[in-house]
């Protein structure tokens, strides 16, 4: 007898978002805007300090959910703990998305939208952004009144490093009258720019958040969404009792807590973000400003070559050939010893098109 198993179309027909490669451990990771100068010390130290009982027993939520609420300055109400950020983007889908229901998102981004969108089975209704990566506005808003269940924005975006202006997410959330509008402000920190408060005006407006990036939590998978009470309990239908693994919450609390490791992990990024844009253009290569803790940038048709050498020296940068134009990378920011090292190499290494 061989077995049929009856999977669903969606699932035969998935094709975006392959998980990262292995074999990472001990190369220059810039490929994946991880934090790799690493968790604070307070972390560490928390961490250990979790007994045998603790591990045995399943999490209880509400003394971190104060806390890390205190931190988004919202109530505890207002926040949802989930397991990472894919995770959070996951719980939209379950709430709001039917198969054959639509969302709308805007390419190029995070991938996940588009992943989730397909093992759904919804359709997507993708939007490019523009050859400067500017934001298609007036095309969303069009695109919104045909009312899509979900609008997923990432802001600052990933992998372009631009950012909405206020102005123009307003204009978004009051035509978004029949729209879960998700605002993915995983880099926010970088850009110092947050819609959070604009929750008790606008129902429709979910933020998510990551402790990935800044507080540098990639391995114990944290995430949150901040919206009104009211919204939020929509979501927490779809939720599962336990979300999130004791030592995610027990480290979130830990970093936090030690405001000062992470703003001086931001001030460093933007520091040398903005170094390596001057450096880079200098080599005569186009790199997009952001707002994130990256770099996009366009070596052009040579740049997979020198993707393919930085890597055979075990420095990994993330590429967007694909899903833009050859030679087009992602460069993640990472300690000014990584940084001067990539560069020393792509001078080495790089040779402009004549």
């Amino acid at each position: 007898m061989k077995p049929e198993l009856p999977v669903r179309r969606a699932i035969l027909e998935r094709r975006t978002y392959e998980a990262p490669a292995e074999g990472r451990s001990g190369k220059m990771r810039l490929d994946f805007n991880e934090n790799t100068a690493g968790c604070s010390p307070a972390v560490r130290h928390a961490l250990a300090k979790l007994t045998a009982k603790q591990l045995a027993m399943y999490p209880e939520y509400q003394a971190a959910t104060r806390r890390l609420a205190r931190h988004f300055r919202v109530r505890p109400e207002e926040l949802m703990l989930a397991n990472g950020g894919d995770d959070a983007l996951r719980v939209f889908f379950d709430t709001f998305v039917d198969a054959e229901s639509s969302i709308l998102i805007s390419e190029p981004t995070f991938p996940m939208y588009r992943y989730y969108g397909e093992i759904y089975g919804a359709h997507i209704f993708a939007l490019r952004y523009g050859p400067e990566m500017e934001f298609p506005l007036e095309g969303v808003l069009a695109a919104l009144r045909k009312k899509p269940r979900v609008l997923f924005i990432a802001n600052p975006n990933n992998p372009t490093g631009t950012q909405l202006r206020q102005k123009e997410v307003r204009k978004i959330l009051q035509a978004a009258t029949h729209t879960a509008v998700v605002l993915d402000e995983a880099y926010s920190d970088f850009s110092g720019v947050t819609v959070v408060p604009w929750i008790w005006k606008y129902p429709q407006l979910f933020v998510a958040r990551t402790f990935s990036k800044t507080a540098g939590l990639a391995a114990l998978r944290l995430g949150a969404v901040i919206a009104c009470k009211e919204s939020l309990a929509l979501l927490r239908r779809a939720m599962p009792p336990f979300p999130v693994n004791v030592a995610a919450l027990v480290a979130a609390q830990a970093a936090v807590d030690d405001r000062a490791t992470m703003q001086r992990y931001v001030r460093s990024v933007k520091r040398l973000r903005a170094w390596l844009t001057v450096e880079l253009k200098k080599l005569g290569v186009k790199a997009y400003p952001s707002t994130g803790n990256f770099l996009l940038a366009n070596f052009g048709p040579e740049g997979p070559a020198l993707f393919r050498t930085l890597e055979k020296q075990g420095i990994l940068l993330r590429e967007r050939s694909r899903e833009i134009a050859p030679g087009f990378v992602r460069i993640t920011i990472g300690t000014p010893t990584e940084m001067h090292r990539l560069l020393k190499i792509i001078r080495k290494e790089w040779k402009p098109p004549a």
